[in-house]
């Protein structure tokens, strides 16, 4: 059975971080996923995890700057090297259960070469760590790379590794594709972490309607016989973060 996980990094956000962790668990997630792990020290964030006996789902390498690098970039190889020894490092200690890789932002052609062929590197490098890529859509993101499930696909096929999967993300799938459920049923076998926001603001999933039937997309993922984290990833339109969990007993 799918596990659930809370970002923290958006939900809970009426709490100092390093409390959300507690918050989490009282709500009854079983793990939790943190955008970027790097404002505070490795081994605190692992202690919190242990006090509340929850699992990190997943973290995301790190977003542009002076000291990260994108894997579609072409001619920055070695920087994209060194930025993920340094995750891998903190790994050690974070011990999640997948790394998002950000394909990064570009229009030149040789991009998908350049990221395929550094997806190839890393997965090799770390074959014992799950990672994964996601499609985000062009209207939040201009230029990203990775802007389709198809393109996602094909990279995949491409890459060709065990520990390299999809990240499915209800809200990107419908801003891209326009129907969330499709391209769940098109490309679940290619899933190793689900995350869940409405459209049309990011916001906590809905049972009564709106433009993704939340019920019928969770019955879906239950049928396929996914097993991996399905998280909350979305800022809750409500001032308490728990008053937005209606959809987890609905």
């Amino acid at each position: 059975m799918p596990r659930l996980a809370a970002n923290i990094s958006l939900l809970f956000a009426e709490l100092p971080f390093m409390e959300r962790f507690a918050a989490a668990a009282r709500a009854g997630f079983d793990g939790v996923e943190i955008l970027f792990p790097y404002d505070h020290a490795a081994r605190d964030i692992r202690a919190a995890l242990d006090a509340q006996g929850l699992a990190l789902a997943l973290i995301n390498a790190p977003p542009p700057g002076p000291d990260a690098a994108f894997p579609a970039l072409p001619g920055d190889e070695a920087g994209f090297r060194a930025t993920m020894e340094q995750v891998l490092q903190r790994a050690q200690i974070l011990r999640p259960g997948a790394i998002h890789v950000m394909a990064g932002y570009t229009d030149d052609p040789r991009a998908e070469e350049t990221l395929i062929a550094n997806l190839q590197w890393l997965a090799d490098h770390a074959p014992d760590q799950p990672f994964t890529i996601e499609p985000l859509n062009p209207a939040d993101q201009p230029g990203y790379v990775m802007n389709t499930y198809d393109r996602a696909a094909r990279v995949l096929a491409r890459v060709a590794r065990p520990n390299l999967g999809l990240q499915y993300d209800s809200y990107h799938a419908h801003r891209i594709h326009g129907d969330a459920l499709a391209t769940w049923r098109h490309h679940a076998p290619l899933v190793r972490h689900v995350q869940l926001g409405a459209p049309p603001d990011r916001s906590e999933p809905r049972l009564d309607g709106g433009p993704v039937d939340f019920p019928a997309l969770l019955a879906q993922i239950a049928a396929s016989g996914y097993d991996g984290w399905i998280s909350a990833e979305y800022t809750p339109s409500t001032e308490r973060t728990e008053d937005s969990l209606g959809w987890m007993s609905g």
